[in-house]
């Protein structure tokens, strides 16, 4: 059971309610992040705002997975690592073992996407302030400067959402429960 309420659009605070329904819309169903979220009009309506800005960057829609994937890792939020292996699944948008290796931090088999997500992790443990090293070996994979701050980007929208399903404990929606770390393992 989440350790905060998890709202549907009836019982969330007026402001939620066209942003539950609008996500609602738009997915089928509400995941649980974005009832916890609805508590706060303000932090889900920032999440959202965020998160599509995110998807209007530079980087390519596997890019930006694997900045929420590694992001969600770090972090702890098995929520968003299921909910970003989801979407990763049912777009194509990696093979099954660069799904597995970004759910387990191992190395992808894509050089260039393997140096964003090395990246990632160097802008979360230095909480920004990178080697010269590091940044230079992100620029050399085929990256700019403008993509290291979308990477920033990323990361952001990331803490949001992996922090708040940290601080609820928010459980899995049963829609994204075949997308756990261990599910896809145990599927043929």
């Amino acid at each position: 059971m989440s350790r905060l309420p998890v709202f549907a659009a009836e019982s969330a605070p007026e402001a939620s309610r066209p942003l539950l329904e609008q996500v609602k819309a738009n997915n089928g169903f509400v995941p649980n992040l974005i009832g916890v979220l609805a508590g706060s009009p303000q932090a889900l309506e920032t999440y959202l705002g965020v998160g599509a800005t995110n998807g209007r960057n530079s980087l390519s829609l596997a890019e930006r997975e694997v900045v929420q994937l590694t992001a969600a890792r770090i972090h702890g939020c098995g929520f968003c690592v299921a909910g970003h292996t989801a979407a990763a699944v049912k777009g194509k948008v990696f093979s099954r073992e660069d799904t597995l290796a970004l759910q387990h931090g191992r190395p992808l088999s894509d050089a260039r996407l393997q140096a964003l997500a090395g990246f990632t992790g160097q802008v979360i443990a230095a909480r920004g302030a990178v080697s010269d090293e590091a940044l230079r070996h992100f620029l050399d994979a085929g990256y700019s400067q403008r993509q290291a701050l979308e990477v920033v980007l990323g990361v952001s929208l990331a803490t949001l959402c992996n922090f708040a399903n940290n601080l609820a404990r928010t459980e899995l929606n049963p829609e994204l429960q075949p997308y756990a770390i261990g599910s896809l393992e145990r599927q043929s």
